[in-house]
């Protein structure tokens, strides 16, 4: 029986995780009664694993999924989290800015829907220790120390590099699926102001206006919009500069931190940044929280959008590969659970 799961709330998802296994088990260990969870059982590295592809996404969703997981399987220890989320830009930060296409790895998880509404639209979060999600157990505890370690880090980046340029020239001869787990053009990795929103611009536009978006702007691309590239964030990044420069792919780079969880799609960058300096978060998802009481969880996933009013899909198959490749990467880095004499939990060991 599989002691880690992977649970992915898109079939792209899945499809980005599915191309990290190195086998797939036919047979399959009977499900519980009235699971209705979709799972695919196989082996990355050395581990067997499970994944659950969720029905929809969303805490509720996520939550349903994971207390019959844990029912169908329970010798599981581990749950990693892994897709597409919307990230907080760090333009302080320098080389260190997170990037489009980059992979954010949770240290805990906050629960930003969960509060009061008070007139005025103004919403208070709950604060109090009974009403947070609680800190990871130990076993968590001990991997993130592990990946938080520069040697650990370093190599987690240097082989989740290496599997996805693996799985780039592998996939060089199938163009349908060369095509999603390709870097996009590097010039479409655009950060707008925060307060800058998307909606349709010009001087014969009455649909919208500084308050109103109409529908149509919402589903239509920046370019059709007309939104203002000068309106855009000059970040110094040479890593950017260079393969703009060249039309090239960069190295994905992997950021640790706190990451918000909750059932709203973060489209706003002024609510974006007032959330991340509050909670002093990474980036933005949604299905963590639903998991997290049920069973110890990871959240690794992909920058596929800067969680604003400009985010549209046009980096999430990519983003949603990165994530697998780091996943695989951290799996490869997890030696086999320690377990010791018959009846002891596991222990995580790098």
């Amino acid at each position: 029986m599989p002691a880690i799961a992977i649970i992915c709330a898109l079939p792209l998802e899945a499809d980005a995780a599915h191309s990290f296994f190195d086998e797939f088990f036919d047979t399959e260990p009977p499900k519980a009664i009235s699971d209705t969870n979709h799972y695919t059982n196989g082996r990355i590295g050395d581990h067997h694993v499970v994944l659950v592809l969720l029905p929809g996404i969303g805490k509720v969703n996520a939550a349903s999924a994971a207390v019959y997981l844990k029912v169908s399987y329970p010798s599981l220890q581990l749950a990693l989290v892994v897709g597409v989320c919307g990230g907080v830009p760090q333009t302080d930060k320098g080389e260190d800015d997170i990037l489009l296409g980059d992979v954010v790895i949770s240290n805990t998880l906050v629960q930003i829907d969960f509060g009061r509404s008070y007139p005025g639209g103004i919403f208070s979060r709950k604060t109090s220790v009974l009403d947070n999600l609680a800190r990871p157990n130990k076993h968590i505890r001990s991997i993130l120390c592990g990946l938080e370690t520069r040697r650990c880090r370093d190599e987690l980046q240097q082989r989740t590099n290496r599997l996805l340029n693996d799985l780039q020239q592998a996939r060089m001869n199938d163009a349908p699926y060369c095509r999603k787990s390709m870097y996009p053009e590097a010039a479409r990795d655009v950060l707008f102001e925060p307060q800058y929103r998307h909606r349709h611009y010009g001087p014969f536009v009455t649909c919208c206006n500084e308050t109103q978006t109409c529908a149509s702007a919402l589903k239509a691309t920046c370019h059709n919009c007309g939104c203002d590239e000068t309106r855009t964030v000059m970040r110094k990044i040479s890593k950017l500069e260079g393969v703009m420069a060249q039309n090239i792919s960069r190295e994905i780079n992997i950021h640790i931190g706190p990451v918000a969880s909750g059932d709203m799609v973060m489209k706003s960058g002024e609510d974006r940044d007032r959330i991340a300096n509050q909670e002093e978060i990474v980036a933005f998802e949604m299905e963590g929280a639903g998991i997290w009481d049920e069973v110890p969880c990871i959240v690794i996933k992909g920058v596929g959008d800067y969680a604003d009013s400009h985010k549209n899909k046009a980096w999430q198959n990519f983003a949603a590969t990165t994530a697998a490749a780091a996943t695989k990467a951290s799996l490869e880095l997890l030696n086999h659970f320690d377990r010791g004499k018959t009846g002891t939990p596991p222990r995580f060991i790098f």
